[in-house]
């Protein structure tokens, strides 16, 4: 992916984001499994609050991103109680797509590593055809 020269976004922009992790976002309480551990859903959510967040203060008027693709692995159990943090950084800007890597990671361990691609659209217009696809 290349910058655009006029883009709002250029590579290099980071953003991080904690999570202490309670019953509530573990495997068992959102349906991804059955053991008292911080659950994939969570972590991916947490990936991509921290893609929000590293483009949240170059945001055009008007404008948000969506979520287009994840790769993610998740590799490691992370018990109640323990924080982990999510660090997104964008790596590659091709027109409206943004491509980040992003790394979960509880204390000095890496929990969870890998891709987000968002799509920045005009929030207004996206919300309309989304009420029309219903």
């Amino acid at each position: 992916m290349q910058e655009q020269p006029d883009a709002p976004f250029s590579p290099g922009l980071t953003a991080r984001v904690e999570l202490t992790v309670t019953d509530a976002d573990t495997a068992q309480a959102v349906g991804s499994g059955d053991v008292p551990v911080l659950g994939t859903p969570r972590v991916l959510a947490l990936a991509e609050a921290a893609t929000v967040a590293a483009t949240a203060t170059r945001m055009p008027p008007g404008g948000t991103t969506v979520g287009l693709r994840v790769e993610l692995d998740h590799t490691a159990p992370t018990p109640v109680g323990r924080t982990v943090v999510a660090q997104a950084t964008l790596t590659g800007v091709d027109g409206r797509r943004l491509r980040f890597e992003v790394a979960v990671t509880d204390g000095g361990q890496t929990v969870a590593q890998g891709r987000v691609e968002r799509v920045l659209v005009d929030r207004q217009r996206f919300v309309e055809r989304a009420g029309a696809a219903s």
